[in-house]
C-alpha cells in the first residue's frame, strides 16, 4: 500500500522576484537560491530541485552563465526538474487569454532552446485563482498536468486534492492541489517531518500518491542542509518507498499509470483565496490591459506592412514588449499586494512596453498610409499654402487613414484633430459629421475637433477625405437622437438621469418598452472596509455600505446629429466623481466616461446596476471564454464584460444587460444587482499589520476609464458583446495624410471570416519558417463553422470550432502548403 500512497517530495524555492522587495532584490535573490540548490546537489546525491520561471532562468543565463551551464547538466541529468512553461507564476485571472498563450509561446520556446526539453507540468502554486480555461491553455501548450495551492481547503472545498480540471471545450488536465504549504511552514517541532506526517495521513486517507513540497520560500532559498536530513530521517523511519525525493513530472506520472480513471472530474474555476486582489491598484491593471491591446495591434498591422511592402517585421521588439507584461502578470505585482516602490518599477516596464508598441505600430501604420494612392488630378509638388496643419490643395480635400486592429468591419467614431467643413468617403460619398470639442484650447477657435462615423472593414483601412474649406452636403440622418438637461433619447433607447444625484432614474429600452433596471442605476456606492488587509484574505463579499456620491451637477456638454453627452459630476467627502454619459444616434447602447478623483482610505467604491429582470444569471467573461457564475454577491474576477440576463419581468422575454469596460477586472451580482467594482484603497502591502502614520494608501487621486451598457433581448451572444468589448477597448486608428501615388488602394480588407462566433485575436509572424500565425478563439459557447480568407495571402479554408475552442492557424508563404493547426508554442 505504500507505494500507492506515496509521498513524493518536491525540493523547491518559492521564488517572488517581488513582493515586498523590488525586482532587483529578486534577481539577486534567484542566483543565489540557484547557487543554494546546486549545492544541494553536490552534497546530495539523490536531491532533486523543482523551479518554473523562464524569466528566473534568463537573468541567470545573462549574468552568471557559468552556472547557467551548470544548471543545463543538471536538466540533462534529471535531478533539475524545469516545470511551469510560462515566463514567470502570473495571476491566474486578470492577464487576457493571449498573454496566457504568450506566457507559453516564450517560455516553453525558450527552455527548448536552451535545455531541450519542454515543461509538461503547469506550476502556480502561489496565484490566488485559476480561470476555468486554464486546461484548453495548458493542453494547448504542451502541459497535462497542473499544480497549484490557492484556494485551500477553507477557501473552497473539494473531495479530492488530486482531480481532473476540465474546461469549457472539453480539455482537461490532472490537477493537484498542494496541502499545507508549498514550503517549510508548519506551526512547531520540525517542519519537514511533521508537515510530512501530516501529508502522509491526507494520502492514507484519500487513498492516492500526495506531492509534499519543502524549502524555503517567497524571499529564494530553497531546500536547506537540515531540511534534507530530515527528509533521510523519514525515508528511514517510513521507508524510501514511502518517502520518495522526487518531481512534480515522476508524481503526475504515477498517478497517470495508477488513478486516471478513478479521480474526480472538475468543471468550475478554482477561487477565491484574495478577492481584494482583482481591484487594488488600478493603473497597473489599465496600463496592463492597454498594453496587451496596443502589443497585439502592432503585431497584426506590422504583419500586414511586412507582406504588403517588406516592412521588416520587428520580432525582437515585440518580444522584449510581451516580456515586460509577462513580467509584470506575477502574481504580487498584477494583484495589487506588492510594496509602492514596486509600482514604479512596474510602470516604467509597461512603458517601455507601450512605447515599443506605439513606435511599432506607428512605423507600419505610416509605411501603409504612405503607399496608398490618394493622389488627385491637378495636384503640383506638395506645399502648405492652404492651413497650417492641412496639406490640403485647391479644395480637393486631404486623406485621412483609419484603421480597424479587429477581425470584422466595425462602424466607429472617428474623432479628427482638426474642425473641418466637410467629410467624405473614398468614392466622395458626403459623410454626416459633428464639431465636438478638441483636448486643446489653443485661441477661440482652435479648440474644436470633428467627429464622424466610419466603417473600416475587418483588419484593414479606409481612406476618408476631410474637406477644411468646401462644405459637403451630407444626406441627414432618418435616426432621431435627441438631448436635453438630464435625458439623452435615440431611436432604440431612453436615458434619464436623477436630478441631485446623477444616478439613472430610468433606462428604457424603446425596441420592446421595458424598463432595462429595476431601480436606480449607476449608483455610486462607497464600500467600508476597515476590516481588510491589501488581499481582502478571507472577505468574499463587499457589502459593508456606508455611503452614495451625490450633491450631483448635470451638464449637457455636446448636442448633435451623430451624439450627444451629458456629464454627471457628483462628490463623496473629498472625493469627486466625473460621469461623461454618451449616446450616439445609430446604436442601441450608453457609452460612458469617467474621471474619478478619489481620496479615500480603507474603502471602496462600486457602480450599482439592478437589471430588471427575474431568474438571473450572471456571465463573466474570463481570458479566452466565459463562465456563468452564482448571483451570490461573492467578488469575482472577469476581463472585458459582465451580462446579467433573465426574464424580463412580468414577462416570459429573455432579456439582460451587458456591462463592458476598459481597465476593470473585478465586479459582484448579488440577485439582479450587478456592481462593478471601480477602485480600492487598502495600505500598501498590508498583511494585518500595525497601522501607523507612515501607512500610505493605495489609489489616491485621479484616474479615468471607460465603460459601457449593452441592453439586449435574447442572450448576450445575440447582442456580440464580446465583439463590442473589443471596440470598446480598442478604438480605430487614424493618421492624416497627404497626396502621394501609391501601389495600395484607399479601402483594405485584411481578413474576412464568416461566423460571428469567430474572433481572431492574434496575426503575426510565426516564430519560425517564412509563414504566418493567426489564432482565433469561439466566443458564445456553442459550436461554430466558419470560412477564414487571407485576401493578400491569397488563402481561404474552412474551420469547425468546438465551444470555446482556441484555434492557432499556421498559414506557410508557399501556397503549395496547406494551412495547418499548430499548438499555442507554434510546435
Amino acid at each position: 500500500m505504500s507505494e500507492r500512497t506515496r509521498i513524493h517530495m518536491i525540493g523547491n524555492a518559492h521564488l517572488d522576484p517581488v513582493w515586498l522587495w523590488q525586482w532587483q532584490e529578486g534577481y539577486a535573490e534567484i542566483k543565489a537560491t540557484f547557487r543554494s540548490a546546486l549545492d544541494r546537489m553536490k552534497e546530495f546525491p539523490d536531491f532533486i530541485f523543482t523551479c518554473a520561471g523562464a524569466a528566473y532562468y534568463e537573468w541567470v543565463e545573462e549574468n552568471a552563465p557559468e552556472m547557467f551551464e551548470e544548471i543545463r547538466e543538471r536538466v540533462k541529468e534529471g535531478r533539475w526538474v524545469i516545470v511551469g512553461g510560462w515566463w514567470i507564476q502570473p495571476d491566474c485571472n486578470l492577464p487576457s487569454g493571449e498573454s496566457f498563450a504568450r506566457h507559453s509561446l516564450y517560455s516553453q520556446r525558450y527552455f527548448k532552446e536552451k535545455f531541450g526539453v519542454t515543461a509538461n507540468v503547469g506550476y502556480n502554486v502561489d496565484s490566488f485563482g485559476h480561470h476555468g480555461m486554464l486546461p484548453q491553455i495548458l493542453k494547448k501548450s504542451g502541459m497535462d498536468y497542473y499544480v497549484f495551492m490557492r484556494p485551500g481547503q477553507h477557501e473552497k472545498e473539494m473531495d479530492k486534492d488530486l482531480f481532473w480540471w476540465q474546461s469549457a471545450d472539453g480539455s482537461r488536465v490532472m490537477t493537484f492541489r498542494i496541502p499545507f504549504s508549498y514550503g517549510n511552514w508548519w506551526k512547531t517541532g520540525d517542519a519537514v517531518v511533521e508537515k510530512t506526517r501530516a501529508v502522509a495521513a491526507l494520502a492514507d486517507e484519500h487513498g492516492h500518491g500526495y506531492m509534499n513540497f519543502y524549502g524555503v520560500g517567497n524571499h529564494g532559498g530553497g531546500p536547506t542542509i537540515a531540511n534534507l536530513h530530515s527528509v533521510h530521517k523519514l525515508q528511514e523511519e517510513l521507508g524510501a518507498d514511502r518517502i520518495a525525493l522526487s518531481s512534480p513530472n515522476r508524481y503526475f506520472a504515477e498517478m497517470s499509470e495508477m488513478y486516471s480513471d478513478t479521480i474526480p472530474v472538475h468543471s468550475d474555476d478554482l477561487q477565491h483565496h484574495a478577492s481584494g486582489c482583482y481591484s487594488t491598484h488600478s493603473e497597473s491593471k489599465a496600463d496592463n490591459r492597454r498594453s496587451e491591446h496596443r502589443l497585439l495591434t502592432s503585431e497584426k498591422f506590422s504583419t500586414l506592412a511586412h507582406q504588403l511592402l517588406a516592412l521588416p517585421y520587428p520580432s525582437q521588439k515585440l518580444q522584449q514588449g510581451w516580456k515586460n507584461v509577462m513580467f509584470n502578470h506575477f502574481h504580487d505585482i498584477m494583484g495589487g499586494c506588492s510594496i509602492k516602490e514596486a509600482y514604479r518599477d512596474a510602470r516604467e516596464a509597461y512603458g517601455e512596453s507601450l512605447q515599443i508598441a506605439a513606435v511599432t505600430l506607428n512605423a507600419a501604420l505610416q509605411k501603409i498610409s504612405w503607399s496608398i494612392d490618394t493622389m488627385k488630378e491637378g495636384i503640383t509638388p506638395l506645399s502648405k499654402d492652404k492651413d497650417w496643419v492641412l496639406w490640403e490643395q485647391d479644395d480637393k480635400g486631404i486623406p485621412l487613414v483609419v484603421f480597424n486592429p479587429h477581425s470584422w468591419d466595425i462602424a466607429a467614431p472617428v474623432q479628427v484633430n482638426k474642425n473641418v467643413a466637410g467629410v467624405t468617403d473614398e468614392n466622395g460619398t458626403p459623410i454626416l459629421a459633428q464639431r465636438v470639442r478638441g483636448s486643446r484650447t489653443n485661441g477661440s477657435e482652435d479648440k474644436y475637433d470633428t467627429l464622424f462615423m466610419g466603417h473600416i472593414p475587418a483588419l484593414g483601412y479606409r481612406v476618408y477625405w476631410l474637406y477644411r474649406d468646401k462644405q459637403q452636403e451630407a444626406e441627414a440622418s432618418s435616426l432621431v437622437l435627441h438631448a436635453e438637461d438630464n435625458v439623452l433619447e435615440n431611436d432604440y433607447i431612453r436615458l434619464e438621469l436623477e436630478a441631485h444625484t446623477g444616478y439613472i432614474k430610468k433606462l428604457t429600452d424603446k425596441r420592446l418598452g421595458l424598463d432595462v433596471l429595476s431601480g436606480n442605476g449607476a449608483v455610486p456606492i462607497v464600500i467600508d472596509e476597515h476590516d481588510s488587509d491589501t488581499w481582502s484574505h478571507g472577505i468574499f463579499q463587499f457589502r459593508n455600505e456606508i455611503a452614495k456620491f451625490a450633491d450631483a451637477e448635470i451638464r449637457l456638454m455636446e448636442r448633435g446629429p451623430l451624439r450627444a453627452r451629458l456629464r454627471v459630476t457628483s462628490r463623496y467627502n473629498r472625493s469627486v466623481l466625473r460621469q461623461d454619459f454618451i449616446l450616439y444616434h445609430d446604436r442601441p447602447e450608453i457609452e460612458v466616461q469617467v474621471k474619478l478623483d478619489w481620496r479615500e482610505e480603507h474603502k471602496m467604491l462600486k457602480l450599482s446596476f439592478p437589471v430588471n429582470v427575474e431568474q438571473p444569471k450572471a456571465t463573466y467573461e474570463i481570458p479566452y471564454g466565459h463562465i456563468e457564475r452564482p448571483t451570490n454577491g461573492e467578488e469575482e474576477p472577469g476581463q472585458q464584460w459582465l451580462d446579467v440576463t433573465g426574464l424580463a419581468t412580468g414577462t416570459s422575454q429573455t432579456y439582460g444587460l451587458s456591462v463592458l469596460n476598459d481597465s476593470k477586472y473585478s465586479s459582484d451580482v448579488l440577485d439582479n444587482d450587478l456592481r462593478l467594482t471601480v477602485v480600492r484603497s487598502p495600505i500598501f502591502a498590508d498583511h494585518f499589520g500595525v497601522r501607523d502614520e507612515w501607512c500610505e494608501f493605495m489609489d489616491q487621486g485621479v484616474q479615468e476609464f471607460k465603460y459601457g451598457l449593452v441592453p439586449h433581448a435574447g442572450g448576450w451572444q445575440d447582442a456580440q458583446v464580446a465583439q463590442k468589448a473589443y471596440e470598446l477597448n480598442v478604438p480605430p486608428v487614424s493618421i492624416v495624410e497627404t497626396y502621394h501615388e501609391g501601389s495600395l488602394p484607399q479601402s483594405f480588407a485584411g481578413i474576412q471570416v464568416s461566423s460571428d462566433q469567430i474572433i481572431a485575436t492574434a496575426f503575426k509572424k510565426a516564430e519560425d519558417g517564412d509563414g504566418y500565425i493567426l489564432r482565433c478563439y469561439e466566443t458564445s459557447g456553442r459550436e461554430a463553422t466558419t470560412s477564414i480568407a487571407i485576401p493578400m495571402l491569397g488563402r481561404k479554408w474552412d474551420a469547425a470550432f468546438g465551444a470555446c475552442e482556441i484555434k492557432t492557424f499556421r498559414i506557410p508563404l508557399s501556397a503549395a502548403d496547406e494551412v495547418i493547426e499548430n499548438n499555442l508554442i507554434e510546435f
